[in-house]
């Protein structure tokens, strides 16, 4: 699989590590009266959908850099390759 970096180009999937949903970008918050029932969805409780889906992939052998891929699960075509921390930003986290 070929993941298409925003800064680095085309680079085999090998260099990179899936990391899950990203929706772990939006952690919960600590403070939170009930963080301990957030918290236990955020790091237990997964979805495993079939078709396309948002991951965070981390260039592990490379620029050390995390990217959240838009993939489809069932045919493994990439249609969607952004820098998480600009993912973070526009969806109001990383402030």
């Amino acid at each position: 699989m070929i993941i298409n970096h925003p800064l680095l180009g085309p680079r085999d999937g090998a260099e990179f590590t899936c990391l899950g949903d990203a929706s772990l970008i939006n952690r919960p918050d600590w403070q939170s009266t009930d963080a301990d029932e957030q918290f236990y969805e955020y790091l237990y409780l997964r979805d495993n959908p079939a078709g396309m889906h948002r991951e965070l992939w981390y260039h592990e052998y490379g620029d050390r850099s995390w990217l959240v891929v838009t993939r489809d699960t069932l045919t493994h075509d990439i249609t969607k390759v952004e820098l998480a921390v600009d993912v973070a930003r526009r969806e109001g986290r990383g402030k």
